[in-house]
């Protein structure tokens, strides 16, 4: 007879998002893991297989947390401008955090690629949902004469990505918002 679970998967997630997020993949080990989740070895391969499918529920769960909230935030916000900077602001300040702990996406880019294809598809899955979000606001606001059309609304989505995902590193360097603000001014100038 099979044993039930005795634990909740969910929050078990979401407290090893956490601990990948703030070690990496690599230096987490799965003794670290059924400490830190309160679980026995068999129960975390029972429910996630091994190691490397709990962490990509735990980057499942960034995407569907964290990632979609930041895209849900650029979509209401009332000014193109305000909402851009709100959101490239707001993930520097994540980033930020902790003593620099980054984004956890990037973070995975940077540590399991080129050799982890799954991995690599998760990522570019984010990467390209930023970027149709983004697409979707300039081309609204393009229209709306809001910005310069002098730039394709899809090329700016993309070196706003980009750009991002440099600040997102940025921030592992030098965890302090207020340095790193100002560069976000910068590259709203390209909405001009």
């Amino acid at each position: 007879m099979a044993r039930t679970r005795e634990f909740d998967t969910e929050a078990a997630v979401g407290r090893a998002m956490d601990l990948f997020w703030a070690r990496g993949y690599e230096a987490t080990s799965v003794r670290d893991l059924t400490r830190h989740l309160g679980i026995g070895q068999g129960s975390l391969y029972a429910a996630f297989g091994d190691k490397d499918g709990l962490y990509r529920a735990a980057l499942e769960h960034y995407r569907a947390t964290l990632a979609a909230d930041a895209l849900r935030d650029l979509k209401e916000g009332a000014d193109v401008r305000s909402a851009v900077r709100a959101m490239l602001v707001g993930r520097v300040r994540v980033a930020a955090g902790d003593g620099g702990r980054g984004c956890l996406m990037v973070n995975a880019a940077c540590e399991r690629l080129p050799r982890d294809p799954s991995v690599r598809r998760l990522v570019r899955d984010v990467q390209d949902a930023s970027r149709d979000a983004l697409a979707e606001v300039l081309e609204a606001a393009a229209e709306r004469g809001e910005i310069s059309r002098r730039h394709d609304p899809r090329t700016l989505a993309e070196f706003l990505v980009t750009f991002l995902n440099g600040l997102l590193v940025a921030a592992k360097v030098t965890p302090e918002p207020r340095t790193l603000e100002p560069l976000v001014e910068v590259a709203l100038a390209c909405l001009d």
